[in-house]
C-alpha cells in the first residue's frame, strides 16, 4: 500500500530499452479492463513504465524508484528526454475510463516528465504486481495500441537515444560486462537500424581504446568461440578529446 500522499497532476513515464544480442527492445506494461458485469473487454493495450511522483521526493527519485521495483536493480542509466504536458495527454475515452477506475486521485491535467532507462534485460526478472510485463521489439510498436500519448513518448525516447549513442558511450549500458565484438555490431544496427560492413565496424571499434580485448573466450557455443571485449569507462575518460563520434 502506497504510504506517501501523490502529486496528482505530475508524473514521470519511464522508455526503458533492453538488447537481446538480436534486436532492440521496449518494456510495456499490458493494461486491460473488463466490463465487471458482462466481461466485455473496454480496454486492452499497453503504457510506458510510470507513475505520479509523491510528494516527498524529486523526479529522478521518482523514476529511480518506479524502476528499482520494476526491475531490482540500482544505478541504471537513466537520462530526462522532455518534458510533455499537451493538452489532450489523457482526455480520450479510453484514458478517462481508465483513471475513473483505478480511482487513485489523478487530475484531469498531468504533466509527465519522460526518462530514457537502458539496461540489459538478459539479467533482469521483471515484477509489477497484478500487471502483465513484457519486452517487445521496437519495430512493432508502430502497429500496437498504446495509451494516453505514450506512443508519442517512446517515439520522443528512440529519437533521442539514436542522436545520444552517436555521440556518447551509452550504447555499453544494454550490453553485459563482457561481449563480442558481433554483438556490439548488432546492437549499433539495432540502435541506428542500419547494416554496417564487419571489416570497416572492426576497424572502427579497433581505434576505440576504451573497447578492451580479453583473453577470455565464449564457451558452449556451436560456433568458434569469439574474444570478449569489456567497455573501460575509466579508460574513456582519459582518452577522450573533445567531441567523439560514435558513428561507426
Amino acid at each position: 500500500m502506497i504510504s506517501h500522499k501523490i502529486v496528482p497532476n505530475i508524473s514521470v513515464d519511464c522508455v526503458v530499452f533492453g538488447f537481446d544480442f538480436e534486436k532492440l527492445n521496449v518494456l510495456l506494461v499490458e493494461r486491460e479492463l473488463k466490463d465487471e458485469k458482462s466481461g466485455e473487454v473496454l480496454i486492452s493495450d499497453h503504457t510506458l513504465t510510470g507513475y505520479h511522483i509523491f510528494d516527498d521526493e524529486d523526479l529522478d527519485s521518482a523514476a529511480g524508484r518506479i524502476l528499482k521495483g520494476l526491475t531490482g536493480l540500482d544505478n541504471i542509466f537513466l537520462e530526462q528526454f522532455g518534458a510533455f504536458g499537451q493538452l489532450d495527454r489523457v482526455s480520450s475515452q479510453k484514458d478517462q475510463l481508465w483513471l475513473k477506475y483505478i480511482r487513485q486521485g489523478f487530475a484531469d491535467r498531468i504533466i509527465t516528465v519522460g526518462y530514457l532507462a537502458l539496461i540489459d534485460n538478459t539479467k533482469v526478472t521483471l515484477r509489477l504486481k497484478g500487471r502483465n510485463v513484457s519486452w517487445f521489439p521496437v519495430t512493432e510498436i508502430k502497429d500496437m495500441e498504446m495509451a494516453f500519448d505514450h506512443k508519442f513518448l517512446f517515439y520522443k525516447a528512440l529519437e533521442a537515444l539514436q542522436k545520444k549513442v552517436k555521440v556518447e558511450p551509452i550504447a555499453f549500458e544494454l550490453l553485459p560486462d563482457y561481449f563480442t565484438l558481433s554483438q556490439l555490431q548488432k546492437l549499433y544496427e539495432a540502435l541506428l537500424g542500419k547494416s554496417f560492413d564487419k571489416r570497416n565496424f572492426r576497424k572502427k571499434v579497433a581505434l576505440m581504446h576504451y573497447v578492451i580485448p580479453l583473453k577470455k573466450k565464449q564457451q558452449g557455443v556451436a560456433h568458434k568461440p569469439a574474444q570478449y571485449y569489456l567497455f573501460s569507462r575509466e579508460v574513456y575518460e582519459k582518452t577522450r578529446k573533445g567531441r567523439i563520434s560514435f558513428i561507426i
